[in-house]
């Protein structure tokens, strides 16, 4: 039987999607334009519980970050690849605003249980992660070519229901254009640099986050509203000055540079759901810099609407922008 529901787009949300789908069982069908520049191109993959300069909890993060861990070690034992690191975030403050921002919310209480041991340079933050998402996905787009549910453009099913993980390139489609999307460019940095503590990643403005023996990963920068794929000569030297401030002596040598495009909406939030007048077409969108803790909430979202008949999370369902 030809699947009747389409995935396009395999950055992190669609091979999230899939995965979702294949494990309850839904026959699907997923396929990928190429569609540049992706936002897992220059993902990171981090999961950090305490963000931004105002130090804030990442939204619903006592609830998601345990989902994703779950989602994430399962894919490791079907894939047979390592995904998932449990990591500790060192964050140095930037001024003396993020400390008084600190000692105000660590009073409080603000900050528990992520926030730990604390000294005059910065603090620590407890409970953070890595996901590997260049491996993830390129491990489960050769499983989905070897099981057939990977087709080329031009062969997709009929009479699909069609769910776009496109990324940026959803302002291509007429469908969405009522949403208020919001596109920023990020560059990040792939260094050559040795000594690393393999489970910490260092974070004043940007971070540095170990990959492997020897190599680490500096970014991410925030350009709102570009959207080119081109790496930026002005991020590249933003991202080597924040490297030198958080290595502090130790020598380093930057051997890649890339970039890609996150969505973003005014309200913070990511985006799934149907569209609200043409049922044919659905969507995950705006995981922003948070896709590893979102993404397994929106396709758990998709599942339970097509298995249950479940509407989607009021917060996040793309029916909360309406018609304009």
């Amino acid at each position: 039987m030809r699947p009747e529901i389409l995935i396009v787009g395999q950055g992190l949300a669609g091979t999230l999607l899939a995965w979702e789908f294949e494990r309850a069982g839904i026959a699907f069908a997923i396929t990928d334009g190429g569609q540049a520049p992706m936002a897992t191109a220059a993902a990171a993959g981090i999961i950090n519980p305490v963000t931004g300069r105002r130090l804030v909890k990442s939204w619903r993060i006592d609830t998601l970050l345990p989902a994703a861990r779950t989602v994430f070690r399962e894919l490791e034992e079907v894939l047979s690849v390592p995904l998932w690191r449990d990591m500790r975030v060192r964050r140095f403050f930037a001024d003396d605003r993020e400390r008084e921002v600190f000692a105000r919310k660590w009073s409080q209480g603000e900050l528990a249980p992520y926030g730990g041991e604390v000294d005059e340079s910065g603090f620590w933050i407890q409970g953070g992660a890595r996901v590997d998402l260049p491996r993830l996905v390129a491990v489960a787009r050769a499983r989905w070519e070897r099981d057939g549910r990977w087709v080329k453009g031009g062969d997709e099913p009929a009479g699909a229901l069609v769910i776009d993980c496109t990324g940026a390139a959803v302002t291509r489609l007429v469908e969405f254009g009522f949403v208020p999307w919001e596109f920023s460019k990020g560059d990040i940095l792939e260094l050559a640099v040795d000594g690393l503590v393999p489970d910490v990643v260092l974070n004043r403005r940007h971070w540095v986050v170990p990959v492997g023996e020897g190599v680490a990963w500096v970014g991410a920068t925030h350009q709102p509203g570009q959207q080119d794929a081109d790496p930026n000569p002005v991020a590249r030297a933003t991202l080597e000055a924040s490297a030198r401030g958080l290595l502090g002596d130790r020598p380093f040598r930057v051997v890649g540079h890339r970039s890609g495009v996150r969505g973003n909406l005014p309200d913070k939030r990511p985006v799934a759901g149907r569209h609200p007048e043409k049922s044919g077409w659905g969507i995950v969108n705006a995981l922003g810099s948070k896709g590893a803790l979102w993404a397994p909430l929106l396709a758990r979202q998709w599942v339970d609407h097509l298995t249950k008949g479940a509407p989607f999370d009021a917060e996040i369902d793309v029916g909360r922008f309406g018609r304009r």
